[in-house]
């Protein structure tokens, strides 16, 4: 038995995928090996996912809190409690919040958005991941838009700016390697510690969170040299305003800032001003910083003056949105009264909400007391809450902290259409695989749910949803035609921008205006903590017992901070937040004056590292800096 059907995962790559089962019934998940992209290989995520879904500690009935505990409900007597709670808080819609979250992604995802915004109900808005960087394309651009991916192999330099191309893609990194043996000359800038050096032919080591002073310090050099051709101008505003901000620092300055050595930025600036093609990859890290957005607008602005936008081989590339190049016109409605909470602030917000205050919260695609800053005021927060409804398959910190638990179905197990925000394809999503007899995905819980409201809340059936979605001006396909097939191409021209013609109203680009200065670090903590993606699991999609606790916190052999530790004690990472224990491991060519911590470990097992962090917003976007926490190390 072989069937085809694709990834729903958070994950750039959206693969399609072979489900097979052998004669002892065992399943198998690997790469379609006649999808062009996904060519056959799939990463660790996926090929764990069966352990996943048949998890003794999965969820899979309705549970109702009881006091301290928890005793299953019926469905029908979830969804009436459901459905009396939505309908005495309707009266204040506002009080009503709904949190969704990437935790899966598809077309019928989107329901649960229509389905809270007809309620009139309070909404999320902001981002945990990437809203900077892809505000900071916006801005500079006038969309969210690259060079076909494949287009990487006809580059003769790559300069990749923090992308982890051991865990983010690895589909992305084969086609790198390909273009290395093809020639291509790769240098990879980041704190270090991400093994780059695998996929690179040199590493340059930064200071945490200032990629904006290293790309102004290769932009000044090519004002100095006299380097950047007329029609760069021609094809820009505001140049003024950004050549003044770049010259408000000396070349030793900048280069003392990001702690890149003068002869690094010579390399890197080489590569540059070479009249080869130069592709320029921006990892989703570097605007996870108080100036996030600024760090990717500078490297923006170098991809620009030195003549590698709008050209084959060259180009920035980031996120694209995965929604792109379908039709969402079932989504649209009239109803505009949502009051919104900024995802990054959703502690605080829900605290200090008022008039009307939150009454009902209800969650899904989100482990949100793990993901967001400040964990333990969410946690705070929550218990202020009337009712609260989490949608999971596992006992997470969210879900611990419910009134009421609905299982929900998981990848292989949901029918959907996905598509990608780093390629072109489409996918049907087939679902291949039975789900427990009473879990429930998204879709199927709310329209159930809606009927039993008055005045009902109806959403469209989903075969209008998946049939309508397919109607864009990038697709020639049917829903029929697309579930025979498996996935297609939406048609999208190979180079972005060409000939400079940006996205903006009069066609130019956009240089931003100012380099704001580096926020300093406290003495009493003095280490930058970066919680950064694990190459095994998405998000904290993380199963119980592959959870290490104590968990691991990584630290540069030549950190200072190591003469005042005893590792022979027990030691904690601490912040103004509170603290962690954390086993202490030695990670060469880390930056020293950084600790790595790779993030998604539940609270409730001992882990969850963003309980340390503090709330905080991006310069745009209203994302989350969240590599703007320091913290200390002690022993206990």
């Amino acid at each position: 038995m072989k069937k085809i059907t694709a990834c729903t995962m958070d994950c750039p790559d959206a693969c399609s995928l072979i489900l097979s089962q052998d004669e002892a019934g065992c399943y198998r998940i690997r790469g379609n090996p006649f999808h062009p992209f996904t060519s056959g290989f799939v990463c660790p995520k996926i090929k764990d996912h069966i352990q996943r879904l048949q998890s003794p500690h999965r969820i899979v009935r309705p549970m109702i809190r009881a006091g301290k505990r928890w005793k299953t409900i019926a469905w029908d007597s979830a969804l009436d409690l459901c459905a009396e709670k939505i309908q005495n808080f309707r009266k204040e819609p506002a009080s009503i919040l709904h949190f969704h979250g990437e935790g899966a992604k598809g077309v019928l995802k989107e329901a649960t958005r229509l389905f809270f915004s007809l309620l009139e109900a309070s909404r999320v808005r902001g981002s945990l991941c990437d809203a900077a960087g892809y505000v900071a394309y916006l801005m500079d651009f006038g969309s969210r838009d690259n060079n076909h991916i494949e287009d990487l192999l006809n580059a003769r330099k790559i300069i990749n700016w923090g992308k982890d191309l051991s865990r983010s893609s690895i589909h992305l990194s084969a086609i790198l390697r390909k273009a290395r043996l093809n020639g291509a000359n790769i240098i990879s800038i980041s704190p270090g510690g991400d093994q780059n050096e695998f996929y690179s032919h040199a590493v340059v080591r930064i200071r945490p969170g200032t990629d904006r002073f290293l790309a102004a310090a290769l932009i000044r050099l090519f004002i100095e040299r006299d380097m950047i051709n007329d029609r760069i101008y021609a094809h820009s505003s505001n140049w003024r305003q950004f050549r003044d901000s770049v010259f408000r620092h000396s070349l030793d300055q900048l280069s003392a800032i990001c702690d890149v050595s003068p002869d690094d930025i010579k390399k890197i600036f080489c590569l540059y001003a070479n009249p080869d093609s130069t592709a320029t990859l921006v990892g989703a890290g570097l605007q996870r910083y108080a100036y996030g957005g600024e760090n990717i607008r500078f490297i923006n602005a170098l991809a620009m003056i030195s003549g590698n936008m709008g050209r084959l081989g060259g180009g920035s590339y980031f996120h694209l949105s995965s929604l792109r190049n379908l039709n969402l016109d079932w989504m649209k409605t009239s109803q505009t009264k949502c009051r919104s909470f900024l995802m990054p602030l959703i502690g605080s917000q829900i605290l200090q909400a008022s008039n009307p205050p939150v009454k009902l919260i209800w969650i899904n695609g989100s482990n949100v007391i793990n993901q967001a800053p400040d964990s333990r005021q969410i946690i705070r927060a929550f218990e202020k809450v009337e009712f609260k409804v989490v949608v999971d398959a596992f006992m997470t910190d969210t879900a611990e902290r419910a009134d009421l638990l609905l299982p929900s179905t998981l990848m292989l197990e949901q029918e959907d259409i996905i598509s990608s925000y780093m390629h072109d394809y489409i996918h049907y999503v087939r679902p291949v695989l039975k789900a427990p007899d009473e879990a429930k995905d998204d879709f199927r819980i709310l329209s159930e749910l809606g009927k039993r409201l008055n005045p009902p809340v109806v959403l469209p059936d989903s075969e209008t949803c998946l049939r309508t979605s397919l109607k864009s001006p990038y697709l020639e396909v049917s829903l029929e035609e697309l579930r025979k097939c498996g996935f297609v191409r939406a048609k999208r021209p190979k180079i972005a921008y060409a000939g400079l013609r940006f996205d903006h109203p009069d066609g130019k680009h956009r240089f931003p205006s100012i380099l704001h200065e580096e926020p300093p670090s406290r003495p009493t903590f003095p280490l930058r903590l970066l919680s950064l993606i694990r190459r095994e699991a998405i998000h904290s999609q993380i199963l119980p017992h592959k959870q290490q606790i104590p968990p691991v916190l990584q630290i540069a052999p030549d950190n200072p901070c190591l003469v005042d530790i005893d590792t022979n004690k027990d030691v904690y990472m601490v912040s103004c937040n509170g603290k962690l224990k954390v086993k202490l491991e030695l990670l060469p060519g880390l930056h020293p004056n950084t600790v790595l911590y790779r993030r998604g470990d539940w609270m409730n097992l001992g882990g969850g590292v963003n309980q340390l962090v503090s709330e905080g917003l991006t310069d745009i976007g209203n994302g989350a800096p969240f590599y703007d926490q320091y913290v200390r190390l002690e022993n206990g």
